[in-house]
């Protein structure tokens, strides 16, 4: 039987993910997915979209707003958009979505059907089942909005569905696991994330609700369709008993300012990371993974990728440390710097790249990346909150920042410019400022 793992509060957030962003989502979101797989195998990876902390660490270091509903939808689509031409090799296939797209899975999985030679009908009957139980059986004021399906070539399946609540201008995302499911209609979800908004939730899930079903269906035996319409008619109006109390679980209650904050993260692991990406490179992370242009600020999101591709569960309490990786698309922390999001892909792919030709030092790097983190979290001490974000939001335009809003321009003239400013790495600096001047804009977007 699965379990539940936690719960957490999505602020409803409206918007559309730019294409410059959702063609980048994409594909770091597929060289993550290879990374996992290859070192700990499909079931592992399924596993984690079905926990809700690892889910939204996953979005915000791909450069989606750190705690917004919209991660849900934007992480799904880019999954569904860079593992479909990987689908053959990994064997894993991305259906559903949002709106008219979620209605569209059942077609969508006759198809995986069809190319892998799977029984595609009961998963189509899953497909069903599973969002009737999150819209009907589990009655706690969200409508289903977000069906994704996510199956495997040998039939194991993670859902991830998400209703709202416009009245509360809340979020509830519903993850599912096919691992070690008894029935849909008992203690089914691997975790619901959303706490209790303070209305009555009927949930005919749980397992304390077993009388309840049972006694729901001989009332229809007994009564007949006809006169259980008259009676819930004649108490229509009345209302319902209280819900009886149910478990607390650890939940990930995100706040609804959309900045990142100091109380949002967890300095000391912040710190091991700095003090990794200090340690590490940029000359012997450089000339280990063999990738030109790699500096320091890279190899510090390389080591906020690496965290989610090895990091255990409880490393995910804090997703908004991983929108320091590469910012967000409306400048939260800050704007995303698209040339250190673009090296991190390059890096990335070439390490995995090499590990299915069977060399696995690149790919390796990058676990050592993770493991000089955590070693040095320990001790490790660093600049504030505060000062991190005037670094990185003053040199903003050096690192091709960019947001919805734009581009990042630089920030006002100083008499003392060129005197005493620091300036940038040279191994971070967007390719087309080392040695010529070729249209900037190019590696901006």
């Amino acid at each position: 039987m699965t379990r539940r793992a936690g719960a957490a509060d999505l602020p409803l957030h409206t918007g559309r993910v730019p294409a410059w962003l959702g063609q980048r989502m994409a594909r770091l979101g597929a060289v993550i997915t290879q990374a996992v797989i290859h070192h700990y195998g499909r079931d592992e990876f399924l596993r984690r979209l079905a926990h809700p902390f690892w889910f939204q660490s996953f979005g915000a270091v791909m450069g989606m707003d750190w705690h917004s509903s919209g991660m849900t939808t934007s992480v799904i689509g880019a999954l569904k958009r860079g593992l479909a031409p990987l689908s053959g090799e990994l064997g894993l296939y991305v259906c559903g979505g949002r709106g008219r797209h979620s209605r569209r899975t059942p077609d969508e999985l006759l198809a995986v059907g069809q190319e892998t030679g799977l029984d595609a009908t009961p998963l189509v009957a899953t497909s069903r089942m599973v969002a009737k139980v999150d819209s009907a059986a589990v009655q706690d004021g969200f409508d289903l909005y977000l069906h994704g399906f996510v199956v495997a070539a040998d039939g194991k399946w993670t859902v991830v569905q998400q209703g709202m609540h416009t009245g509360r201008r809340m979020a509830r995302r519903y993850h599912w696991l096919s691992e070690g499911l008894g029935n849909f209609v008992e203690a089914p979800h691997a975790a619901i994330d959303g706490r209790a908004t303070g209305d009555t939730i009927m949930n005919l899930t749980d397992r304390r609700a077993d009388a309840s079903r049972r006694g729901q269906v001989d009332l229809l035996h007994d009564l007949g369709p006809d006169r259980l319409t008259r009676e819930l008619m004649r108490i229509e109006g009345l209302a319902p008993p209280p819900a009886p109390a149910q478990g607390e679980l650890p939940y990930m209650c995100l706040p609804a300012h959309h900045d990142v904050r100091p109380e949002d993260v967890n300095m000391r692991r912040l710190h091991g990371a700095l003090a990794a990406a200090t340690e590490a490179g940029p000359r012997d992370f450089t000339e280990l993974l063999r990738v030109p242009g790699v500096g320091a600020r890279t190899v510090r999101a390389l080591a906020l990728v690496a965290e989610v591709v090895h990091g255990a569960p409880c490393r995910f309490s804090d997703p908004a440390r991983f929108s320091l990786a590469h910012g967000g698309k409306d400048r939260h922390p800050y704007p995303v710097p698209v040339a250190v999001y673009d090296r991190t892909l390059s890096v990335m792919k070439a390490a995995v790249t090499a590990a299915k030709l069977g060399r696995e030092e690149r790919l390796d790097a990058i676990r050592r990346l993770d493991s000089a983190a955590r070693r040095l979290e320990r001790d490790a001490r660093g600049p504030s909150f505060s000062a991190i974000m005037a670094e990185e939001r003053g040199r903003s335009h050096e690192y091709g920042g960019r947001s919805v809003f734009g581009h990042e321009p630089p920030p006002p003239r100083r008499v003392s410019e060129g005197q005493g400013d620091r300036v940038m790495r040279h191994e971070d600096q967007p390719q087309d400022q080392q040695g010529t001047d070729r249209d900037a804009s190019r590696h901006a977007g």
